[in-house]
């Protein structure tokens, strides 16, 4: 083996290291992340709101889109553990999350610009909300109205709160959940391009 083909071994070697050690971390952070939930006054109490897709939306920008959805797939693995949802929501989680990331990741990885990063992430923010509507009207809610003996009309009470004029569940996700979905990822977004800058370094290694 010459000198030019260790040098290029070597390299690869860091560089998968990094990946393997910057991944676990990003995972890391966004599962500690997922317990930091806030309630969003204009939302049922059930739902809330939490930063643990950022760390991905990281991941996705540093280390390519299959980084970002491993970083969705790892948080919400080990979030199993403590899930009261029997992994559902975790799964509903991972799907949303790995949308998100990985439309971001993919659009940033063609070109990697700040006009594009901004442009992959409000795609992903938009994708991840339109899909949160079949996702929780076909997974999470049937689930929940089984697993806590809660009928539709009941769910559909704590909308009604807010917005009286809601009647069907599907109503309730269009209305609320689905741009509640994107503002969360756009909140993503914009801290994303505030912090990712100084963070790449970190990130991709000191020497790049």
């Amino acid at each position: 083996m010459d000198k030019t083909t260790k040098t290029i071994t070597s390299n690869k070697s860091k560089i998968g290291t990094r990946y393997m050690a910057g991944v676990a971390m990003l995972s890391a952070l966004a599962f500690v992340l997922q317990y930091l939930e806030f309630p969003i006054p204009i939302m049922p109490g059930f739902v809330k709101f939490d930063f643990s897709d950022l760390p991905a939306l990281l991941g996705a920008f540093a280390y390519g889109p299959l980084a970002g959805v491993l970083v969705e797939f790892i948080k919400n693995l080990l979030h199993c553990a403590v899930s009261q949802s029997a992994t559902v929501g975790e799964l509903s989680n991972f799907i949303l999350g790995a949308v998100f990331a990985g439309t971001a990741g993919l659009i940033y990885k063609h070109k990697k610009t700040k006009k594009m990063a901004v442009t992959g992430a409000l795609a992903g923010s938009l994708l991840m909300g339109v899909i949160s509507f079949p996702s929780n009207l076909f997974i999470v809610y049937p689930f929940y109205r089984v697993a806590y003996s809660m009928d539709y009309p009941t769910i559909v009470g704590f909308y009604k709160a807010i917005l009286p004029s809601v009647n069907e569940l599907w109503q309730c996700l269009l209305i609320f959940n689905l741009p509640f979905t994107i503002a969360k990822g756009v909140i993503s977004t914009v801290i994303a391009m505030l912090i990712y800058k100084p963070l790449s370094p970190i990130l991709k290694g000191r020497n790049q």
